[in-house]
């Protein structure tokens, strides 16, 4: 089940950069569970899909693109959930995510419970 769970958790990281690469907002946050919590420093916390949504699409119309997941790490924490850690950088900004709690859900697909994030000058 580790193997499962790190699959889906990695296939799920790889969709979601793919749409923030496409500048898709609104399908960075379909990888979001409905009441997830977002933190982004220094940009605040954002609780819910629609306003982690609403971020993701702020972000993109600012011109922010390319990003790039550096040294990506997974941690399977159980038969359910793992947690990937990586740097980042993109066409104008790079920085570190911390936790990325990944959470299988009843279809086999993992989302995001909880994203925790910072970009750095």
């Amino acid at each position: 089940m580790a193997r499962e769970v790190k699959r889906a958790a990695l296939a799920a990281s790889d969709g979601w950069q793919a749409a923030f690469n496409s500048g898709n907002g609104d399908a960075c946050a379909d990888f979001y569970e409905e009441d997830a919590l977002m933190v982004a420093e220094p940009f605040g916390q954002f609780v819910g899909r629609e306003a982690i949504r609403a971020f993701w699409n702020e972000l993109i119309s600012k011109g922010l693109a390319e990003v790039t997941y550096l040294d990506r790490q997974v941690e399977v924490l159980d038969d359910g959930s793992a947690v990937i850690s990586a740097g980042w950088t993109m066409n104008h900004a790079r920085g570190v995510i911390t936790k990325e709690l990944w959470v299988l859900q009843p279809d086999g697909r993992a989302l995001l419970r909880e994203d925790r994030f910072e970009a750095q000058s």
